[in-house]
């Protein structure tokens, strides 16, 4: 009998049509499994697949976290097979060696591990994240603490840049690690009697691991070495940046030491160079917004603005838009501090204060390159904002990012700056203000009633309080944490005339929260809690990044 194929388990269990398997294999990378080729293209999430494979193969998933790992099955499979085949030995039972695969359908692999350990293999499932990061905790992490342990009370060569080299392994290691639990920034906390490794996933930190404290300099050291940062100089705050490639992925890495009174300390901010661009159509607008968006920067010439705090998701918001912007017939220029993500098609400008090559003075000659399309990183400053402006009302689109709490508080922002309320109201296209909030995993959020509280902040949105909400739970798909990804929250502002008219003469923000009601303009609080009827996030999160007063 012919073995099924993943995709037939998929259209059989109906997660996926024939139509969208076959578009998969069409769409497939050279040397990619059809599995890999379904998460990536996000049809569907790994747990989704290895439930499906569950029925069919008989193969029970497991979770690895916090798993009792048996020593002596690691000296019968070695770390190049396992990460080869993306397994993991569990333990050995009698006669039998159980191991975690994240392809049970692939049966070549059992009879390859039959022969090389003499034991009768027993397969459980596992996502290939989180086999690959116990190989680095049970493999790599443990032999080069235990290499460290031995050079250590030697001098260490941290300058050496051997791969062999035990820091470089351990620092590289931390890399990969925070690579495969899709971290956005690497802590590392310098404490009285260790040092704490924090990762930060879906905008929460979490302790990763822990080091010994005698190698804390060491780890520092070496990351400053990679990031041309001086090491002799401990006592002043430092900036670099490093990029390598982890795991077929390239990363550049923002790096930023502080000095503190227990040990250096270092954050390291990822971002991944090789991460495909996203399109509008991605971002988690509504169809309705989608298209106001679309309509602000397909105009000619204006400013368009995305507003929120730190980690809002806003440049992704603004590399989206250039991403469909970029065609052969415009010449798109971009001011970024720093360049976060390499484009080909766009001229990009990195700001170095060093040199005096500001936002401002950038821009001035920017101006006198030709340009249909100016890419502002932040507008910090009133010079950035007038010439950003002006540059919008002589013919040029402009898209910036600004820090401000929503749509509305831009305009006043601007007006605080000293730019004149004709020029925004003549010059502003609109205003997308965005948060982003953590997703609730699929696997475990459960339905609940709604507290008497939670009720009163849907009526007094004018929002029909639910009988069941979803709530966290916490479960091995999402490492027990509730949340896996995040979405974003958006409040779409776009600049009528009725609104440039009340700009113009400079009307207070209360006159303008008039208009935007009438004009249906739903703000960050309301877009959070409509995602909290669709079940896709808590009403915990959306107050945490939304100003809902009590």
């Amino acid at each position: 009998m012919a073995l099924k194929r993943i995709g037939d388990i998929l259209v059989e269990e109906k997660l996926l049509t024939k139509a969208q398997i076959d578009q998969v294999l069409k769409e497939k990378q050279p040397n990619e499994k059809t599995g890999e080729a379904i998460v990536r293209l996000n049809l569907l999430n790994e747990m989704q697949i290895l439930k499906a494979l569950e029925k069919t193969t008989m193969v029970k998933r497991i979770t690895l976290t916090d798993y009792e790992f048996d020593k002596r099955a690691f000296k019968l499979l070695d770390e190049a097979f396992c990460r080869r085949h993306v397994v993991i030995p569990l333990k050995l039972d009698n006669h039998r060696i159980l191991f975690a695969t994240s392809n049970p359908l692939d049966f070549e692999v059992v009879e390859e591990i039959r022969m090389i350990t003499g034991y009768n293999p027993t397969a459980f499932s596992a996502t290939k994240n989180d086999i690959l990061t116990e190989i680095e905790k049970n493999y790599s992490y443990e032999s080069t603490l235990e290499a460290l342990s031995v050079t250590n009370n030697e001098t260490l060569n941290i300058i050496d840049t051997i791969d062999e080299t035990p820091m470089v392994k351990l620092v590289n290691q931390i890399f990969s690690s925070a690579v495969l639990q899709r971290a956005s920034d690497i802590h590392i906390d310098p404490h009285e009697d260790k040092t704490i490794i924090r990762y930060r996933i879906d905008g929460t930190l979490s302790n990763a691991r822990e080091l010994p404290k005698d190698i804390h300099k060491q780890v520092i050291n070496r990351i400053k070495i990679m990031s041309n940062m001086d090491i002799t100089e401990t006592r002043k705050p430092q900036d670099g940046r490093l990029q390598v490639k982890v795991l077929n992925k390239t990363l550049d890495m923002r790096v930023s030491s502080l000095p503190t009174i227990r040990g250096e300390k270092i954050v390291l901010r990822i971002l991944d160079m090789s991460q495909a661009l996203n399109k509008i159509s991605t971002l988690g607008l509504s169809s309705y917004d989608e298209k106001i968006v679309r309509s602000m920067i397909l105009k000619p010439n204006g400013i368009v603005l995305v507003s929120g705090p730190t980690g809002s998701g806003k440049t992704t918001t603004l590399y989206a838009f250039l991403n469909e912007l970029n065609k052969p017939d415009v010449n798109i220029v971009s001011v970024e501090d720093p360049v976060e993500i390499k484009m080909s098609g766009i001229n990009q400008v990195q700001v170095q204060s060093d040199i005096d090559l500001s936002f401002a003075n950038v821009l001035r000659s920017i101006l006198r390159q030709d340009p249909n399309i100016l890419m502002v990183g932040e507008i910090r400053d009133a010079e950035t904002a007038e010439i950003a402006i002006r540059a919008a009302l002589t013919g040029h689109l402009v898209l910036s990012t600004i820090h401000t709490n929503d749509s509305l508080k831009t305009i006043s922002r601007l007006l605080d700056m000293g730019i004149e309320p004709f020029l925004i109201s003549s010059s502003l296209n609109g205003v997308i203000a965005q948060r982003l909030v953590r997703k609730l995993c699929t696997e475990c959020s459960y339905d609940d009633q709604p507290t008497e509280s939670e009720q009163a902040i849907f009526a007094r949105y004018g929002l029909n309080p639910r009988s069941k909400i979803k709530r966290a739970k916490g479960c091995p798909a999402c490492n027990y944490k509730g949340y896996s990804g995040r979405i974003g929250l958006f409040e779409i502002l776009p600049i009528n005339k009725k609104m440039q008219s009340l700009i113009s003469k400079k009307a207070a923000i209360a006159e303008l929260e008039k208009v935007a009601e009438q004009e249906n303009i739903k703000p960050l609080i309301v877009r959070g809690l409509e995602a909290v009827h669709k079940g896709l996030t808590t009403i915990e999160e959306v107050l945490k990044v939304t100003s809902e007063e009590s």
